[in-house]
């Protein structure tokens, strides 16, 4: 009987638990449930909407025939700041080939290195997409390489290229619609007959011709292989432009078709260089602006495919000069760029190498070179807003710095002298102990502050010139310094019209900011000066007041000179692309005699204008004399080396009789049978010891004759700088 009770209350209990458990396991399992079903719920409507939008659009869609009629390239005439036509961009269409024209080749080619699903997906890759998703969440950077070959026709036939997510939702539906009313083959028929290959050339068709001289029905497996290569970045790899790189392009996509098993090991083995390439001719330096410019337009303007007109700042006699002037003085074998600009920040002209058909990078706005000694225009500016002035003394001697040690370019040291001339002749020791005194950092902060955008470290070899930076960049700066200190924006388009005059853009000028103080600016400008004048930068003379810095790296691989006159700023860049020395090639040879040449040119119209270089230093650098600061020092208690004070006044007690520290003397403060030896420290009888660090009082032999009061030990002037307030009436 004991035992069945005692098992009936063990069930109880166990059954009391479990409806305490229970309730809890249930609550969780409701909120589960709520979840599941109010997400399937929320993507079925999303899903849903899809569909309908989807629907929608595809019935929206023009025809196959009106597609294929239908050229959404624009017109563009570009102007210079004349408003004279300096040229015109157009597309540019070949004959259009129907999918079975079109080699086999050349699909299978565009298919492997742009959408390798294509054929399997349904106008989006969702597997693509989480892939690009995944690279991005695990350090790839931001997301990239997700759009499908039906969305770029979207994008190409329908949309802009502007990057917003609204534009990227529409390209999804739109692709979507696009396989739901057309074959895949009729899409990348019109894929292929519309895509964009650079230099004007849209379809396949007119690419072929410009660049293979034949049509695109004719095209072998290494020029299909270039050709499918050139849709990610037609400017940089265009065989006219760059061989190599097109090239190199072209032997990727050999090799994803031939892992894709789109051709044979045999056909993949072919050589992209034995391809002859059409020469380009009729271009000329201007492309490098409007390859620079135009590009801005993206940003600029609204979706529009009208025909349009773009006002530039290109002064088209300024742009020959700087063509002639780069190539006249650029070494054989080297390349050149040139950058000038007006107060403004306006660009007159851009030249980006010596021949725009030969090779059209873009030195002046793409190419990151070293800029040698150039660099020390943020070293100086950075001393001088430290508290220098271009009169301070400097030395020139031995120097090492976390076991580095600059060498000057002749190989000596020249001792002692000031600022100016250690800038003038560009003394790499003396930048290298100024550097380290500010801080490399501080430098660095300089350089970012008058716009270098291209990485910058900090080691100390810096101060020199080690990081890599851009023409353009660097001859903003030095307007920068032109500006008296402000900040400059360069830009190259002034308006753009419709075709029917409508202002689609107009330039507003950019808010400016004081980088430097004016006494900065003026004093970094005394020191361009005199470079210019009397230092490493004479060949740059023109017979008006310039201001500038020559900057030349090591083994001469490159040459750089750049400085402003009568509000123009100029800057030139010599050397090889693969960063090979160029023999003689010095900032203040070449570069230097290429600016003379067009700023010549350049400034003849302009008032002659002399340069602002009076220091008007800030009151933290005008320092005072010592009695300013703190008084005569005649008013002042002193103590010798006893500890005993001296009566301010008093004779120099160096040059009296010394006295005997055991000598006893009669008291003469009036407390009777008190002794005091004066030498030996001690406190007189009372008297308590004086803390560390305070003035002890007054001893009776340093104060005036007695029923006088005692003067005090410091000016009124003194005490009121001290206290920080006027003292209160006696």
């Amino acid at each position: 009987m004991a035992k069945r009770g005692e098992r009936r209350r063990a069930s109880k209990r166990a059954a009391a638990k479990t409806k305490q458990e229970k309730p809890e396991r249930g609550f969780v399992a409701r909120w589960f449930r709520r979840i599941f079903f109010w997400g399937t719920g929320f993507a079925l409507l999303g899903a849903l909407m899809l569909a309908f939008s989807v629907m929608f659009a595809a019935r929206s869609l023009p025809s196959y025939s009106s597609l294929k009629a239908t050229n959404n390239a624009q017109t563009i005439v570009v102007r210079a700041r004349d408003g004279s036509e300096i040229v015109s961009l157009g597309p540019s269409y070949g004959k259009w080939l129907d999918s079975s024209e079109i080699p086999e080749v050349m699909k299978e080619a565009m298919v492997a290195v742009e959408d390798r699903r294509f054929r399997s997906h349904f106008g989006i890759d969702p597997l693509g997409l989480m892939r690009a998703l995944y690279n991005s969440a695990t350090g790839g950077g931001r997301i990239k390489a997700t759009s499908t070959i039906t969305q770029q026709l979207a994008r190409n036939l329908f949309l802009n290229s502007n990057r917003s997510i609204d534009r990227k939702a529409r390209e999804a539906v739109l692709a979507m619609a696009l396989e739901s009313k057309f074959t895949k083959e009729q899409i990348l028929e019109l894929y292929l007959n519309k895509v964009y290959f650079g230099g004007g050339a849209y379809g396949v068709d007119s690419a072929s011709r410009k660049f293979f001289s034949h049509p695109a029905t004719d095209l072998s497996v290494g020029e299909a292989a270039i050709i499918a290569g050139l849709v990610k970045a037609p400017s940089r790899y265009s065989p006219t432009a760059d061989v190599d790189a097109a090239v190199s392009r072209a032997n990727i996509v050999l090799r994803l078709m031939r892992e894709q098993g789109r051709i044979s090991s045999n056909e993949a083995n072919v050589n992209p260089e034995t391809v002859k390439v059409k020469k380009d001719t009729g271009q000329n330096s201007v492309r490098y602006f409007t390859d620079w410019a135009l590009p801005q337009l993206d940003i600029l303007l609204p979706e529009t495919f009208e025909p349009i007109e773009v006002w530039t700042t290109l002064d088209v006699g300024m742009q020959r000069a700087a063509t002639a002037s780069i190539k006249a003085n650029t070494p054989n074998g080297a390349q050149g760029a040139l950058v000038s600009m007006d107060r403004d920040g306006a660009i007159l002209a851009l030249v980006g190498g010596t021949d725009y058909v030969t090779s059209n990078y873009n030195r002046a706005t793409n190419a990151m070179r070293q800029p040698g000694s150039a660099w020390k225009l943020f070293v100086y500016l950075a001393a001088l807003e430290a508290g220098y002035t271009p009169s301070d003394r400097v030395v020139d001697t031995p120097v090492t710095i976390d076991g580095w040690s600059p060498k000057n370019s002749g190989g000596g040291f020249s001792g002692e002298m000031d600022v100016r001339t250690a800038f003038a002749y560009s003394k790499n020791t003396v930048a290298a102990q100024l550097g380290n005194e500010v801080g490399f950092g501080t430098v660095a902060s300089m350089a970012r502050r008058f716009g270098i955008s291209t990485p910058i470290s900090t080691y100390p070899s810096m101060v020199l010139g080690s990081n890599e930076v851009r023409v353009l960049d660097m001859t903003r700066a030095f307007a920068s310094v032109s500006a008296r200190g402000r900040s400059i924006e360069p830009y190259g388009i002034l308006k753009v019209e419709t075709a029917s005059g409508e202002v689609l853009y107009e330039h507003e000028r950019a808010r400016t900011t004081q980088l430097v103080p004016e006494y900065v600016a003026a004093g970094i400008t005394d020191l361009l000066q005199t470079t210019v004048n009397t230092g490493t930068g004479r060949a740059a003379q023109i017979g008006r007041p310039v201001a500038g810095k020559t900057g030349t790296t090591n083994s001469n691989k490159d040459g750089w000179f750049l400085g402003f006159s009568s509000g123009i700023t100029t800057g030139v860049w010599m050397g090889r692309d693969d960063a090979k020395r160029v023999s003689g090639l010095q900032g203040g040879r070449a570069p230097a005699q290429a600016f003379a040449s067009f700023m010549r040119y350049a400034v003849k119209g302009r008032p002659v204008e002399e340069f602002d270089t009076d220091l008007k230093l800030p009151e933290w650098q005008l320092e005072p004399d010592d009695e300013f600061l703190y008084g005569n020092p005649d008013d002042y208690y002193f103590i010798d080396e006893q500890g005993n004070l001296i009566e301010p006044g008093a004779p120099d007690p160096a040059g009296e009789v010394p006295f005997d520290p055991n000598t006893e003397v009669p008291d003469t403060d009036g407390r009777d049978g008190v002794t005091v030896r004066p030498g030996n420290g001690t406190p007189r009888n009372g008297e308590q010891p004086v803390p560390p660090g305070q003035r002890p009082p007054p001893r009776p032999e340093a104060l005036p004759p007695a029923k006088q009061d005692p003067p005090q030990a410091a000016s009124d002037d003194f005490l009121e700088q001290a206290t920080g307030g006027t003292l209160p009436p006696d």
